[in-house]
């Protein structure tokens, strides 16, 4: 796709995003910090914020903004389509450290608590069309309750259980915290975060790592209608992470590695409702299937090293793509490697979590007895259970999975009960022949190769899986260990921020100002405003 014709897409995307101004209005460019001996009217983010109006823009001249706009939050946003747009990715910070300290210290003492404990970054809560580019978000921490610790979030209501919120966008962000202290409430969760939100979204050219939950969530939305891609996650505990995600959801064209796991999409009993996740078109679609995992590198994850929340359940290590209690997603022409469990595991989940929510456990199984011999190791009966069923694994390619060498590790895994429609694999390659499974065979049309089928697994081969994937998660402690084993966490490290490619021409899209003018002499050619040199 020729590179204008791609920059018309985006800006009319954004243009889609857009509530109406009031008739005669026009949009203001509110610019923040000083700029080439120009200096706008707000020293702060959070001050241009306050004073926008729909349509407006807010352009951030380089600079370490140690933004503390309410109690929780860096930057609030509640006013909808605005777009806050950094002239500088790498050196625009929305820094949650204190005033006056390095952009983004790692030192104990300069870390900013809010009231509870918990911060978050640039929170937009409950409303549309707001645009988020070309900046950095760093070190913005949780509380020992869970809230705070968001680097960059579109929240439609987190733990509603409804849809609060519209359109969405962001691009050429990078959120990192180079602060983690192991078994300590107050850790960075998320860096790019998404809850609640109907879209239409993106997230494109995008970076995150560090992070103690995912680098990357999009969650509770049953029809979510976002895209990631070209993104790149590493370090975390999870690449991607959408609970009770699915519909229409493309993950692309992007990278994830060093984690502890991949890419991770899960259904949930309590957390994100309404559960299940599930990748099926909503009523209405003419297509069968809406939730794509493709054209991704997901390689070397790894990392058991990488920050985890304190608490939290922890991912297996070393699996680079995990469906989780999921259903009916397809995963497709990705390249899978040198991850040392497994490359793509497909799992049902039993979630011990109770509620009295009225949507618990939508999708699930209340109170599950798992059929013997299942039973003595998951014990019984389970407070909710999901089953994984429906998913196609089809044309990925891998190469070096499964070199912890326990038992069942390989490219291919299916940890599914017996049920009446399976999980499937297809035309799944692996560079030195054919791919390496559990239960064993797989891609045969008789075990399952072929779509639509009843799932009837080798009962022992199954027993040998589950036992291998608890112990992964779990470690030795839960005697069901046997083999090399698995890495266990020593001393966590972060990975330092990266300088990464911003936007080229960051007053693309805006109207004329002291910062980027069209009639400027040296720009006419190019047909759009420039910055001002």
């Amino acid at each position: 796709m020729p590179k204008a014709f791609r920059r018309s897409i985006i800006l009319a995307a954004i243009a889609t995003l857009a509530v109406p101004a009031p008739a005669g209005a026009r949009p203001r460019v509110l610019q923040v910090g000083t700029y080439h001996g120009i200096t706008g009217p707000f020293a702060t983010i959070q001050a241009a914020v306050n004073a926008a109006k729909p349509g407006d823009w807010i352009l951030v001249a380089p600079g370490d903004y140690h933004e503390n706009g309410t109690a929780n939050a860096g930057v609030l946003v509640t006013t909808p389509s605005i777009h806050i747009r950094g002239l500088d990715r790498n050196r625009v910070i929305v820094d949650g450290t204190k005033p006056g300290a390095a952009p983004c210290s790692a030192q104990a003492q300069d870390q900013l608590l809010g009231s509870s404990g918990g911060r978050n970054g640039i929170e937009v809560l409950k409303t549309d069309g707001v645009t988020i580019e070309n900046l950095t978000a760093c070190n913005y921490l949780s509380d020992s309750y869970g809230s705070g610790g968001n680097e960059i979030w579109w929240n439609g209501g987190d733990g509603s259980g409804k849809i609060g919120m519209g359109s969405w966008y962001g691009r050429y962000l990078t959120a990192s915290s180079t602060y983690y202290q192991a078994n300590v409430p107050n850790v960075p969760l998320y860096g790019l975060f998404v809850s609640n939100a109907r879209g239409p979204g993106a997230l494109e050219d995008s970076y995150a790592s560090n992070m103690a939950d995912s680098s990357f969530y999009v969650g509770a939305c049953a029809d979510c209608n976002a895209t990631l891609r070209r993104v790149h996650a590493q370090n975390s505990a999870l690449g991607y992470s959408g609970t009770n995600a699915g519909g229409h959801l493309l993950i692309e064209d992007s990278e994830w590695d060093q984690n502890i796991g991949g890419i991770v999409p899960s259904s949930l009993a309590v957390d994100d409702l309404p559960s299940p996740q599930d990748g099926a078109c909503p009523a209405g679609d003419p297509h069968k299937f809406c939730t794509f995992i493709r054209r991704n590198f997901v390689h070397d994850n790894n990392n058991p090293n990488a920050p985890k929340a304190l608490g939290a359940l922890s991912p297996p290590v070393g699996v680079g793509i995990e469906l989780t209690g999921g259903r009916n997603d397809t995963v497709r022409d990705n390249i899978v490697v040198r991850n040392g469990a497994w490359g793509i595991l497909v799992n049902d989940y039993p979630d011990p979590q109770t509620s009295n929510n009225p949507e618990y456990c939508t999708g699930g199984i209340k109170n599950f007895a798992p059929p013997a011999p299942y039973n003595q190791i998951l014990g019984s009966p389970i407070p909710c259970y999901f089953r994984a069923t429906g998913n196609r694994i089809q044309d990925n390619f891998f190469a070096g999975n499964g070199f912890f060498g326990n038992v069942t590790n390989g490219d291919l895994a299916n940890l599914s009960l017996p049920s009446k429609r399976d999980n499937c694999f297809a035309r799944n390659l692996d560079r030195n022949g054919m791919v390496t499974t559990a239960p064993a065979n797989l891609q045969d049309p008789n075990v399952a190769g072929t779509c639509g089928r009843p799932w009837n697994p080798n009962t022992r081969q199954e027993v040998a899986l589950i036992e291998q994937v608890l112990c992964d998660a779990f470690g030795p402690g839960t005697g069901l260990c046997s083999g090399p084993g698995y890495p266990q966490p020593t001393t966590p490290v972060l990975l330092p921020i990266p300088k990464l490619r911003g936007l080229a021409n960051p007053c693309e899209g805006v109207p004329s100002n002291s910062w980027c003018r069209a009639g400027d002499v040296r720009n006419r050619a190019a047909g759009t405003p420039r910055l001002i040199e």
